[in-house]
């Protein structure tokens, strides 16, 4: 396991379409524990591979129970309602921006093995999905803000999220 340097906005790899993944070999287990390793190190909700500078469609995404869940090849089969709230990017450090999304998403993906299965996720975790998978088409959060957040603003949003 290793943690790998996470590229950030003006990186070209960030903005191109990731490839399938074919071989469920040992290099995708590596990539998919070098990702979780650098998820942890990073504090992220979520971590694509183009982030890591690998084009192949791979994330990791932490769910409202703090279990990192690897999907390979994902796709939304299914979303409902909308969410509107701030949203960060560990490719974009210190920008926040509000941004709306699905409230619910259905995810179809594959596992480190091939193997297909569906998950589920509400508000964050919805919200993680969505963004992470963008990542694999090459957009980033901040193509779709509503607007940027001040300093203040995020402070003011997190601080009052701790309280409740």
């Amino acid at each position: 396991m290793a943690i790998r340097k996470i590229v950030v906005q003006g990186d070209e790899r960030l903005n191109k379409k990731c490839r399938q993944v074919t071989d469920f070999n040992r290099r995708l287990h590596i990539l998919l524990d070098d990702m979780k390793d650098t998820l942890e190190k990073a504090e992220g909700a979520g971590l694509a591979a183009p982030q890591v500078g690998i084009l192949r469609r791979a994330v990791i995404v932490v769910n409202s129970n703090d279990e990192m869940m690897e999907l390979v090849n994902p796709e939304i089969v299914e979303q409902s309602g909308t969410q509107t709230s701030p949203e960060g990017c560990l490719s974009i450090p210190g920008k926040w921006g509000m941004v709306t999304r699905p409230n619910y998403v259905k995810v179809r993906a594959q596992d480190r093995n091939g193997n297909w299965f569906e998950v589920e996720g509400e508000e964050l975790t919805a919200r993680c999905l969505c963004h992470e998978l963008e990542h694999l088409d090459g957009c980033l959060y901040i193509e779709h803000i509503d607007r940027f957040m001040t300093d203040d603003e995020v402070e003011d949003y997190f601080s009052e999220k701790e309280g409740q």
